[in-house]
């Protein structure tokens, strides 16, 4: 079991590096909810980036509501059991990054790398906002009966579930 568990947070650790964008789901003022999706970077603490128009929907959904849901999910092509994608989802608070600010110019810089020159262009639009995402807890699957819980306490530590923590 061991074993499994260290096989398992190596994953996690290496999970977040094979996509380039997230799922997010956000909700309107209205309690709507709205699914989309954004580029994004990642630091060691697991807090997630992303660089967004102030006009589209998502953004002015965390303006009146700073929660989100983030996932990222194994495409279905490489998946070998479609029941059973891997998957990892983050609930999150969201927090504006200043604009001009060291952080902010930290993070555009990750984007400006990751992304290339098209960073350059949106630098120069002042509607474009980035957002850090804060992970407050969540789960990684690898399978059936292969699920992980992720706490507050400690998110970059994988905490397997068991029938017992279950009930």
């Amino acid at each position: 079991m061991i074993d499994q568990l260290k096989k398992a947070q190596a994953e996690y650790d290496k999970f977040p590096t094979e996509f380039t964008s997230i799922i997010m789901s956000t909700v309107s003022k209205e309690g709507i909810p709205d699914a989309s999706y954004a580029p994004f970077v990642i630091d060691n603490n697991k807090n997630i980036y992303i660089y967004v128009s102030g006009l589209a929907t998502h953004t002015q959904n965390i303006y009146n509501h700073p929660f989100v849901s983030v996932l990222f999910i194994e495409d279905e092509i490489k998946t070998k059991q479609i029941f059973a994608r891997r998957r990892l989802n983050f609930n999150c608070t969201a927090n504006l990054v200043e604009r001009e600010t060291e952080k902010w110019q930290q993070i555009v810089d990750q984007f400006e790398i990751r992304f290339g020159e098209l960073i350059c262009t949106l630098r120069s639009l002042p509607d474009f906002r980035i957002f850090q995402l804060t992970p407050k807890n969540g789960r990684f699957v690898i399978g059936f009966g292969a699920a992980y819980n992720i706490s507050s306490d400690n998110i970059n530590q994988l905490i397997q579930i068991t029938k017992e923590s279950l009930s």
